[in-house]
């Protein structure tokens, strides 16, 4: 909850037409039979912010929030039911635009709270019959992507969670940006829902979203936890449950978390890299503190869970780096990983950017990799690169702001 949320200070309730022709009385000297009545002791009142405070940022409270905000405005909760829908569900960011409410209302709630956005749209491009890529400027003035992707018969809109990112994993360019802050609830739902205004009502829709643009999605876990709520109602966005991926570096706490609660049932991803821990602290810095045991671990208790049946398969991304991970014995690592755990393996083919450490494997040696995998009875696919002329394929993303990025707070970020 925003800290202008939870600042409260005490404030009347709004004053009835007798109670203010009685306040203009008193003020012009005239006499009156009493002072104007005081609110009720003990009933729910609202903190507002002085006015050189910002205001409450509606899109950034959870929808229960906002009821519960209602009621210590003085409105009526159904306010906030509708508050919801227009917000969260028809991506109105204007008073004016709300039409059911009455403009007394509208106009006592802008003075405390605002429906207004916080992304604007910076840069639009794309590729033909491919990846579309959209740059946002946040209120800040820092940036974030976020790329729509086309694929038969849907669309699928990859997010981002923060800005920049603290992991650190050497194939990935988000993390040469370092770690600025994390996205706010309403920032990350945002995406979706102006993208959702951009796309043409004619295009096919956006069913699918994957938690797989810049940042570590379980390392913002309360603003994701949100966002993906509002993403996944039926009041709201609607995006099926099993349309939503959240991919992580292995964060076992949350990677539990989300995996044993039914509310936040959705489609997992692992980033591994490497199927041997040496190599995978090398490339991937939060391999140090959750090794490849301890997420293996964590997979298999939560796949033996009786309430668990398909849903359970987990996915696992694999980065291929030409002659440093892409080796048959990589292969069979990553296979002897992946027995006992009910899993299939994307395989990337790296996209390489300008000064990347790292090769594109040669198709052979993808091939190959891919082949031992099969050979052992894994499910194993080659994702197919989209994106890679706009700088919006996997590991591309910077957002346009390396000269604005601070630096990671030692190898994996001060609070890891």
């Amino acid at each position: 909850m925003s800290e202008e949320f939870m600042s409260v200070i005490r404030r009347p309730a709004r004053k009835t037409a007798n109670e203010t022709a009685t306040n203009e009385a008193a003020t012009n000297g005239a006499a009156t039979d009493g002072a104007a009545e005081s609110p009720s002791p003990g009933r729910p009142v609202m903190a507002i912010p002085a006015p050189t405070q910002k205001k409450i940022r509606l899109m950034d409270l959870r929808p229960d929030q906002i009821i519960a905000l209602m009621g210590m405005l003085n409105e009526k909760t159904y306010r906030g039911a509708q508050l919801n829908h227009w917000l969260f569900n028809r991506g109105v960011r204007t008073f004016d635009e709300m039409t059911d409410i009455s403009k007394k209302s509208r106009d006592y709630l802008g003075e405390t709270v605002t429906p207004e956005s916080t992304l604007r749209l910076e840069k639009d491009e794309a590729e033909p019959y491919g990846a579309r890529r959209f740059l946002w400027r946040l209120e800040d003035d820092l940036f974030v992507e976020s790329v729509l992707i086309r694929q038969t018969g849907h669309l699928t809109l990859c997010v981002s969670s923060q800005v920049g990112c603290r992991m650190g994993c050497r194939f990935c360019r988000t993390g040469t940006l370092g770690f600025t802050r994390n996205l706010t609830q309403g920032e990350i739902v945002e995406q979706l829902i102006c993208a959702r205004k951009i796309v043409p009502k004619k295009d096919m829709k956006i069913t699918n979203v994957v938690f797989m643009g810049m940042g570590e999605p379980f390392d913002n876990a309360e603003n994701v936890t949100n966002a993906f709520q509002i993403m996944v109602s039926p009041q709201y966005q609607a995006i099926p449950r099993r349309g939503v991926t959240i991919s992580t570096v292995g964060m076992t706490e949350e990677l539990k978390r989300f995996a044993e609660d039914p509310t936040l049932r959705c489609r997992l991803t692992v980033s591994l890299g490497a199927a041997n821990d040496e190599l995978r602290s090398e490339l991937m810095p939060s391999n140090l503190k959750w090794p490849l045991d301890k997420i293996k671990r964590t997979i298999a208790a939560y796949q033996k869970l009786p309430s668990n049946t398909s849903s359970s398969w987990m996915t696992f991304a694999y980065v291929l780096l030409g002659g440093v991970n892409d080796s048959p014995k990589h292969a069979k690592e990553l296979s002897r990983f992946m027995t006992g755990i009910k899993s299939k393996v994307n395989l990337i083919p790296f996209n390489p950017w300008p000064g990347a450490p790292f090769d594109r494997p040669s198709p052979q040696a993808i091939e190959a990799f891919r082949g031992v995998l099969v050979d052992k009875n894994h499910t194993a696919m080659i994702r197919e690169t989209k994106g890679a002329s706009i700088n919006a394929a996997c590991g591309l993303l910077v957002a346009n702001q390396l000269d604005q990025a601070k630096p990671p707070e030692g190898p994996l970020g001060a609070s890891l």
